[in-house]
């Protein structure tokens, strides 16, 4: 399980609220960064956008801008999806962690996130991908893993994606196999829809019968 704690940057530019907006964007602007952490004698009060010091008088208290503060954050303890979840609903490229007291921590950033679900979903993994698509009351995960498995293979990670307005489902499977042609012809017996395939082997097999073909043509 991959905590917060252990996605963490504690060198996450901070201001304090009794810092100026003078000071805030210069910090910002050090760092590259569109927002900054306001803390209150360690404890984490919100995030400050670049453009809300930008419209501020460079003398500006930071505190008195609280209004404008944005209030993402996760606990250390929290699981990275808690992270991502809060990113997603804030829309920002970084994510506050706090302790139990509210003390500031650091800030898990986009690029770690990233990594931490390429990981979680094991996508930089060997093997193969496999999408089905589907209603979503016709998904069945038993037959799908019963399907995977009389092939001599197993799934190693299944996501789903749902779109609301169709109620159609894409369930996403990484299975440990690298040719997966069996497979796929398990599941089009049964009448899935095969929405996309990619194995590592059979693409290599791709390329040599285009090897081939060229070789021949060359040779005529």
């Amino acid at each position: 399980m991959t905590h917060c704690s252990q996605l963490l940057n504690p060198n996450f530019p901070t201001v304090d609220v009794n810092d100026t907006v003078g000071f805030a964007l210069a910090t910002s602007g050090a760092n590259l960064n569109d927002f900054l952490a306001v803390l209150d004698s360690g404890s984490y009060q919100g995030l400050v956008p670049l453009e809300v010091l930008e419209d501020a008088e460079p003398q500006t208290s930071i505190g008195t801008l609280s209004a404008s503060f944005l209030k993402p954050l996760v606990r250390s303890s929290d699981h990275m999806l808690q992270a991502l979840r809060v990113r997603s609903k804030f829309f920002v490229d970084v994510v506050p962690v706090v302790n139990e007291k509210n003390e500031w921590e650091g800030a898990v950033d986009t690029g770690l996130l990233l990594s931490a679900l390429t990981q979680l979903t094991g996508a930089a993994s060997t093997g193969s991908l496999l999408v089905l698509e589907m209603p979503r009351h016709e998904f069945a995960l038993g037959l799908i893993n019963r399907l995977v498995e009389s092939n001599d293979a197993m799934i190693l990670h299944l996501n789903t994606l749902l779109d609301e307005h169709t109620g159609v489902l894409q369930v996403v499977i990484r299975i440990n196999k690298e040719d997966i042609s069996d497979i796929v012809a398990t599941f089009q017996r049964h009448e899935f829809h095969v929405l996309y395939y990619y194995g590592e082997e059979s693409y290599d097999n791709q390329i040599q019968k285009n090897l081939d073909h060229l070789l021949n043509y060359l040779s005529i």
